[in-house]
């Protein structure tokens, strides 16, 4: 066993292959070990693989591809190698990581040469065009990092036939059209799909998912935030959809996401009142309702959360505060009640706009209607979840 090899390897990267399975790991720059092992049939595959994807890319600012010349791609800069998992004497490309290289260029098919890898990570390039089917191959992908590049069409459904993928990351890309519903059934554990194109509306039938952070942001979904999302409950820790247009009232059954410790809707057409349900969120840390058309009253049951550290509910219609509510700041939380109808606090909107503002019933609701005939279970046992607001150990 290589004793070097352990410390050489970025934390996140050396992280991956140990959970993935693999034993030991090389890096790039130690041919010693590399050179007897470049024959192998993985890494004549792999070689293929890199020498089709470096004639496919167009600009490298930085030269940072500038060595992947010859066999031994294990001295590849970003090429990260392991010792197989059946053969410790042979050496495969385990990871791939180019983030903030700069790169331009595309994906080819040949990447799906790369059967063992188990970490690809292009953040911060100028890759464009779409995920080669192939990719389908990389049975062992643990995390994929695509963002902040220019891939392009509709979701990548090569995503979900990968069967060990645990970490998505397609934000700040140039994705449109609709969200499979098959990508909440699959055992991820992180969902960054924001700054992206996205239309129609969050599946309604999303989940039952291990996702412990989701991220909807900045696209343009509409429609109604589905009550199927209680089906994160056992994992879902934040939730982000700010500026997503969604609308209609927001459903009584986030009251069941207990793990919850961030939820920010900010910047929608969120309409009617907080459910009360949210005061059983007992970890929640932050919570952003600003920029929306919420009404009636601020529940003090959410207000005297024992781990809130920031509350903003700016630019809305709430015309009143429940008790602590209305002074949080003696509570040492941060929080912002501007541009409301609360008639005792300063900076809110005009008697006019808030007459104007006419209360929602959520009970009669477009939002509710449209999932009156679904199959959507509400009960908190259905979610192996607490029924009092303390989580389970």
């Amino acid at each position: 066993m290589a004793s070097y090899s352990w410390s050489l390897l970025p934390a996140r990267i050396l992280i991956v292959l140990l959970l993935v399975g693999y034993a030991t790991t090389t890096h790039h720059h130690h041919n010693n070990h590399v050179g007897k092992n470049a024959t192998n049939q993985s890494l004549q595959q792999a070689y293929v693989a890199l020498q089709a994807w470096k004639r496919v890319i167009y600009s490298d600012p930085t030269n940072f591809t500038s060595n992947w010349n010859g066999p031994h791609v294990c001295n590849y800069t970003g090429v990260y190698c392991a010792r197989h998992q059946n053969d410790t004497n042979a050496l495969v490309v385990a990871g791939i990581d180019l983030n903030h290289a700069d790169i331009a260029g595309f994906l080819p098919d040949e990447l799906g040469l790369l059967s063992e890898l188990a970490l690809l990570h292009l953040n911060s390039n100028r890759f464009c065009g779409i995920l080669p089917p192939t990719l389908s191959n990389l049975s062992l992908l643990f995390e994929l990092d695509i963002s902040n590049n220019r891939f392009v069409g509709p979701f990548p459904s090569v995503v979900l036939a990968l069967p060990s993928l645990y970490f998505l990351d397609i934000r700040f890309n140039e994705f449109e059209g609709q969200l499979p519903p098959q990508l909440f059934n699959k055992k991820l554990d992180a969902i960054f799909l924001n700054n992206n194109r996205f239309t129609s509306v969050i599946p309604q039938n999303i989940g039952p998912s291990t996702a412990s952070v989701v991220v909807f942001a900045n696209n343009r979904f509409g429609g109604c935030l589905p009550p199927s999302i209680a089906k994160f409950a056992n994992s879902l820790e934040e939730l982000l959809l700010i500026n997503t247009s969604i609308s209609g009232c927001l459903p009584t059954e986030l009251g069941f996401l207990y793990k919850l410790r961030v939820l920010d809707v900010s910047f929608n057409q969120i309409v009617g009142p907080v459910p009360y349900s949210l005061a059983g969120l007992t970890h929640m840390e932050l919570l952003n309702f600003a920029h929306n058309k919420l009404s009636g009253i601020v529940p003090e049951g959410i207000c005297v959360l024992p781990n809130l550290a920031n509350f903003t509910f700016s630019y809305n219609f709430f015309c009143e505060e429940q008790g602590i509510c209305s002074n949080l700041t003696s509570k040492g939380i941060v929080f912002d009640d501007r541009r409301n109808c609360l008639p005792e606090k300063p900076l809110q909107r005009s008697k006019k706009e808030c007459e104007a503002e006419k209360p929602v019933d959520c009970f009669d609701h477009v939002c509710a209607k449209s999932t009156s005939g679904s199959a959507v279970v509400t009960s908190a046992a259905s979610y192996h979840i607490p029924l009092s607001s303390t989580p389970p150990p």
